[in-house]
């Protein structure tokens, strides 16, 4: 049986790499995003056909080899089109970090921790119309514990549960010639959008809005930041950024909206308006609504990696050596119980130079990514979302 791999970075790698070991099954390609990233190495050092995407948001139906029985996607960001379905005889699969339909979008494992899910899993579903709305092929669950980040959920059950279940379902096609499908119960359906997102800065920034920054604290429990959010689309309000952890138990979080100035007000009330379920809420408003400066542009960087000394002063001799001014820095140590080696990440909100070529960055990056042996993501989350 011939598969089509497409995906990327360390799950898209992985993945290649265990189906290139399975009995009966030949890799007749790979589909990545850029000819740097860690699946098209893997692709390339083992003489595997590979298409690098010219647009990153979306697989053209001549990026499937023909004779394609099963299009497999393994952490891809990239839309598989029915042009590329239609290429493969069993049409496509992907992995996602969610027991779908719960969780459906790019943040899945962010949200089950966010919800506060005491269980989490993962799904195999048929690549189809809709975002991870397809049968489901293959599906398995685990415990979240009350201390997990989403980090480690996904290091620790979630990762390696995607590669067993992806497997099985590749031989099931193999040995059946078939895809099992169940479908989705639209009933339990719920959504997982990323919570921040990059801005573009300019001149011609409205003032038609109001920024509004909310801090909550309180007990933990479920529900928290789908009653914040609820407010925020009743009142028109754009989720810009948020800062939220569960500390000894409670929920501490902190969140900008960008807010319609005549709703401001009302907003602010319904945002109070939680404080008899037992948070405490503090509601800072300003009409300076626009960047700080002209002439630059915001992106967020993700680093992920084994912990070791250094990481963080060459990343930012990379990054100061292009005139890129560090907005905001965090790092944070991660070690799961099965984790024999911590992980290291950095999360950096960077503002670029209106001038600077991102293409000649990203190239850099990637080099000091495989000097380090890390991963980098800039202007997305590193390995939120495994699916097609």
């Amino acid at each position: 049986m011939k598969l089509t791999v497409v995906g990327s970075r360390y799950f898209g790698a992985t993945a290649f790499e265990m189906l290139c070991k399975e009995q009966g099954v030949q890799i007749a390609g790979v589909v990545a995003p850029a000819i740097d990233d860690r699946l098209a190495q893997a692709a390339s050092g083992a003489a595997v056909p590979l298409h690098v995407l010219a647009d990153p948001r979306s697989v053209p139906g001549d990026a499937i080899p023909p004779g394609t029985d099963l299009i497999v996607a393994a952490h891809t960001h990239a839309r598989v089109s029915n042009e590329a379905l239609a290429r493969s005889c069993l049409g496509g699969v992907g992995y996602h970090p969610s027991l779908l339909p719960r969780h459906r979008g790019i943040a899945a494992v962010e949200w089950t921790i966010l919800e506060g899910d005491p269980i989490a899993g993962g799904s195999v579903y048929h690549l189809a119309d809709g975002w991870d709305s397809g049968a489901i092929a293959a599906q398995d669950w685990c415990f979240v514990a009350r201390s997990d980040t989403a980090r480690d959920l996904w290091d620790r059950e979630l990762a390696p549960m995607g590669l067993r279940l992806l497997a099985q379902v590749v031989r099931y096609a193999r040995d059946h010639g078939e895809l099992p499908a169940k479908a989705q119960d639209t009933r339990f359906a719920t959504r997982a959008p990323m919570l921040r997102k990059a801005v573009v800065l300019t001149e011609d920034a409205s003032t038609a809005h109001t920024s509004m920054v909310a801090t909550v604290m309180g007990p933990d429990r479920p529900g928290i930041v789908r009653a914040l959010s609820d407010r925020a689309q009743r009142h028109r309000a754009n989720w810009t950024e948020s800062h939220m952890a569960r500390v000894a138990g409670k929920f501490a979080g902190m969140v900008h909206f960008e807010v319609p100035r005549e709703r401001a007000a009302a907003l602010a009330d319904a945002l109070r308006a939680l404080e008899p379920s037992g948070l405490k809420v503090a509601v800072a408003v300003s009409e300076e609504g626009g960047p700080a400066s002209a002439g630059w542009r915001a992106i967020d960087l993700e680093l992920v990696g084994d912990d070791r000394v250094g990481i963080v002063a060459d990343l930012t001799r990379v990054l100061a050596s292009r005139g890129i001014s560090i907005e905001r820095l965090n790092t944070e140590a991660l070690r799961g119980p099965s984790s024999e080696r911590a992980k290291f990440r950095v999360a950096a909100h960077l503002l670029l130079p209106a001038a600077l070529d991102v293409q000649a960055l990203r190239t850099e990056l990637g080099e000091l990514a495989r000097s380090l042996m890390v991963d980098i993501a800039l202007g997305e989350r590193v390995e939120v979302r495994a699916g097609g």
